[in-house]
């Protein structure tokens, strides 16, 4: 009985040596991953429309068009990430022909940007309170992963190397376990739909790297995961009137920090725990080292695993930061994200942290950040 019990100790601590031993997971096509080096985001599009009149054929037919495909093109991009609220699309299934209709403003965005020699990323992207209603409600999860299999089939014949599947931006879940098996549920309603597409997967809140380095990959092989880089967000979104209120308050605050700048913007601050938020990080030496020793945790979670990793949201509010430190910024972000081959994708195209001005029917590169983000 003895020896029996010993055997069994043995094989139990076998068999959990070999669960904490990373194995190779991933399955991903190296010529897929070569498409998503250098990517834009595609806001304010078929996602984030806060014109009154919604998300009208007008809109769908003029907010980005083949000018401006071609103009990312050009600057060097090989892919975009494409943001499309689903509940619209959901809602367009109880009218007749709505699906129809929408698909094809879908249809005509994406075939507008493989034409141009692009990959696309088809990012679900909900407002909030739909995915509030993911993280409390199992019969929205239930339609969700209906929705998930009806878009995956419809793209299912266009072509795997160049359309990837992101199953959703930045999920709101307080309770990691949960999304977890939400996210595995989703991934295999369009693994059954789409079973050659890659399909990309996140962390339980905001896609941090803290909570991507929490996750533990999904049973399937085709699979990459993502991130989003914006630390620290005092520097990246000063002035914005979202997120922290007291970030509105916030206007030329450098990067590098420095003590000095940090104490003075400060100075402009009305409440004293959030004055000491950003002396904080202007002692908190944010610079290229730091950048660098943030986005090594994320590097070393998928190196562990073995398993493909990219970084589809990064960039700073512009309408605020010195453009010199916000192109400083860019550019240690980049570069050490390429220093580890994970692929980018910056947000935005034209909106509050974009890449181009559109302006009285002008669009203008702010080469600034062209230059920072290394192209050509």
């Amino acid at each position: 009985m003895r020896r029996k019990c010993i055997s069994l100790a043995f094989l139990f601590l076998a068999a959990a040596a070999i669960a904490q031993t990373p194995q190779t997971l991933s399955s991903v096509p190296s010529t897929r991953l070569a498409h998503i080096r250098r990517g834009i985001n595609l806001s304010e599009w078929f996602a984030q429309v806060w014109d009154p009149k919604g998300y009208t054929k007008e809109h769908f037919l003029t907010w980005n068009t083949t000018t401006d495909i071609a103009l990312i093109k050009s600057m060097g991009f090989d892919h975009v990430r494409l943001s499309i609220n689903p509940q619209p699309m959901m809602d367009a299934v109880r009218h007749p022909d709505g699906t129809a209709e929408y698909f094809g403003y879908l249809d005509n965005a994406v075939k507008m940007i493989m034409d141009a020699g692009l990959a696309v990323q088809i990012d679900m992207h909900p407002d909030s309170d739909f995915k509030e209603s993911l993280a409390k409600e199992n019969e929205f999860v239930e339609r969700y992963a209906d929705f998930w299999s009806m878009v995956a089939q419809h793209y299912a014949t266009w072509d795997p190397e160049r359309v990837f599947f992101e199953i959703l931006n930045e999920p709101e879940f307080k309770d990691a376990y949960r999304w977890y098996g939400v996210e595995a549920k989703l991934a295999a309603a369009i693994r059954r739909a789409a079973p050659r597409h890659t399909i990309i997967a996140t962390g339980a809140r905001w896609d941090n790297d803290e909570d991507l380095v929490f996750l533990e990959p999904l049973p399937d092989p085709n699979v990459i995961y993502v991130f989003h880089f914006y630390e620290p967000h005092i520097f990246t979104h000063q002035g914005a009137t979202w997120g922290a209120y007291y970030w509105h308050w916030l206007k030329g605050l450098h990067y590098p920090s420095s003590p000095e700048n940090a104490t003075q913007v400060a100075a402009s601050v009305p409440e004293a725990v959030d004055r000491l938020y950003v002396v904080r990080y202007g002692r908190d030496h944010w610079d290229a080292a730091r950048i660098e020793a943030e986005i090594n945790q994320a590097a070393e979670w998928a190196r562990q695993r073995k398993v493909p990793l990219i970084c589809n949201e990064f960039g700073v509010y512009r309408s605020f930061a010195d453009p010199r430190d916000r192109a400083a910024w860019i550019t240690d972000v980049r570069t050490t994200l390429e220093r580890h081959q994970i692929g980018w994708t910056m947000w935005d195209y034209s909106g509050s942290f974009g890449v181009v001005t559109k302006k009285d029917a002008k669009t203008t590169q702010d080469e600034v950040t062209v230059k920072a983000l290394g192209l050509p």
